[in-house]
């Protein structure tokens, strides 16, 4: 089993990240603040769009902000967005890009499309001078799947608080990711990484039109979760997404090694042939008269995508994203970065039991019981090795190397609502996070149906951490303790938990085993 088999759980964990979340309610008690406003109109750079009021803040979905990717545009660049003359409406979500279809694939009003360059933005005020902060989610989905009209990734409650959030659909799979020999014969120097592209064009739309929406270009924070985490270390490592933000929060990012070219063109001649083409000798124009369908069914089939990575060697990502944080390379600008307690979820939410993962350490199991005194059950005892290893650990790895060139904070999030905690015994699960950081409990029925009025409390604390960071630069919340920067020799981690709290060397023994120790981990986790 590789590695990929086991990140592929981030998406299937993608359903208790809507069932784990909360918001501040004040995203309910503002619903009678709608009546008050009135659909808004924005004269964007490509034409005037007008958007629609819900849960007292102004929405605009389905904003193109690139070209269709589509015929001689697939495998491509993304291309501007024509203008248009007249009034769009941005009323309804655009497509979800290509993908598997599942009970996952939680989107809202569109269909499934290569047309899904589209992205949606959420303000309190449509004011030029407003200045208000902007916080750019980027969806996880192991590179596979997702949308930014998940309910869970809603951004109403951020922009009650003040923010203007945006977020996106990038290209996924094999139309996101992907070497082809036959692209890079026909355009010498063609990028491989479309879906980061796709990103940083996005990041490029904000700069040019967020102003008109009342954001500051000036004050823009990406973040996201899983395969949206790895996107933002991967954006910090990019040459190409200098300049487009000024901070970052990386919420589980995970131990899996960027794909090298070499690899990522194998395995598109393998796509090739599975589309009974001439493996590495099809051509670009044989490739782009692959129909869609017949894309979208291979991305049920693990062998023929490098997901849940990015690929390293192209202009998009020059070197992997491990090397370049150890050279100091990446962005210097200040960044958030943590992990949830149950993120070895993944395993268990695909069926894999984390005991016979556990397994491949052979006589390295000894050692590892060692790094976790007290636990005796072995299933308790692999989900926080796995957890480790696969999150935890590069987590600390990147925090500390960043640190050495930005502000940076660390955190461990191990709160579950407290009538899931007889279901949840191990911890937060993987994208558990989601709904409290973003806030949007409220707006996820599941959630608001089982959180008391200390969830609420929780989720009203950890939601102001992020938009303080957003807003001044530094994570804060009222009433919380004072949150310290982390870095290699002063090790502090922020914990949310019911008792919100500072450690010092959290884990730090273990994890710089872990860090030490990759032949080990390899075993484990298996290669990418």
């Amino acid at each position: 089993m590789t590695y990929f088999r086991l990140v592929l759980g981030v998406a299937l964990a993608i359903v208790l990240t809507l069932i784990a979340g909360d918001v501040s309610r004040s995203v309910a008690q503002n619903g009678a603040a709608a009546k008050a406003l009135a659909p808004a109109k924005v004269k964007t750079v490509d034409g005037e769009i007008q958007g629609i009021v819900e849960h007292g803040v102004y929405v605009f979905k389905g904003v193109p902000y690139a070209a269709p990717p589509v015929g001689d545009l697939r495998w491509r660049e993304p291309k501007p967005a024509a203008h248009w003359k007249g009034l769009k409406s941005a009323d309804k979500f655009g497509n979800a890009c290509l993908q598997p279809h599942g009970p996952l694939n939680e989107i809202r009003n569109e269909g499934y499309s290569e047309d899904c360059l589209y992205l949606n933005v959420w303000t309190p005020r449509v004011d030029q001078n407003a200045k208000l902060p902007v916080m750019v989610w980027i969806h996880g989905g192991a590179y596979i799947f997702g949308s930014g009209s998940m309910s869970g990734y809603d951004g109403s409650p951020l922009a009650t608080k003040g923010a203007v959030f945006v977020n996106l659909n990038y290209r996924l799979g094999n139309l996101g990711f992907f070497a082809h020999p036959g692209l890079q014969k026909e355009t010498p120097g063609l990028p491989a990484n479309f879906g980061l592209l796709d990103q940083i064009a996005a990041l490029k739309w904000v700069q040019q039109n967020i102003k008109r929406f009342g954001g500051d270009p000036g004050n823009v924070t990406i973040f996201g979760e899983s395969a949206g985490s790895k996107s933002v270390v991967a954006l910090f490592a990019s040459p190409l997404a200098r300049g487009l933000f000024e901070k970052g929060i990386a919420m589980s990012t995970y131990a899996s090694p960027d794909a090298t070219m070499k690899r990522a063109q194998t395995v598109a001649a393998k796509f090739a042939e599975a589309m009974n083409l001439d493996g590495a000798n099809a051509t670009a124009t044989q490739l782009r008269a692959i129909p869609a369908d017949q894309i979208e069914k291979s991305m049920t089939r693990r062998d023929l995508g490098i997901g849940p990575v990015p690929i390293a060697g192209d202009t998009v990502l020059p070197k992997s994203i491990q090397e370049t944080f150890a050279s100091s390379g990446e962005a210097a600008v200040p960044l958030i970065i943590g992990n949830t307690s149950d993120d070895s979820s993944v395993v268990s939410a695909f069926g894999i039991d984390p005991v016979e993962m556990l397994k491949r350490a052979g006589p390295g199991g000894v050692v590892l019981r060692a790094l976790y005194p007290g636990v005796t059950d072995d299933k308790t005892l692999a989900r926080q090795i796995i957890r480790d290893t696969v999150f935890t650990m590069p987590v600390r790895s990147i925090a500390d190397m960043h640190s050495r060139i930005a502000m940076t904070w660390r955190y461990y999030f191990d709160y579950v609502a407290i009538n899931d905690r007889q279901r949840l015994i191990y911890g937060t699960p993987h994208g558990g996070e989601i709904t409290f950081l973003l806030g949007t409990g409220e707006l996820v029925p599941i959630a608001r149906r089982v959180f008391t009025d200390a969830d609420w409390e929780f989720s009203r604390k950890a939601n102001a951490t992020f938009f303080e960071f957003a807003r001044t630069g530094k994570p804060s919340c009222e009433g919380c303790p004072d949150w310290p920067n982390h870095n290699a020799k002063q090790d502090r981690t922020f914990i949310y938990n019911d008792t919100l709290s500072v450690q010092d060397n959290f884990m730090k023994s273990r994890l710089d085993a872990f860090i030490g120790a990759g032949q080990l981990i390899d075993r484990i986790i298996g290669g990418n």
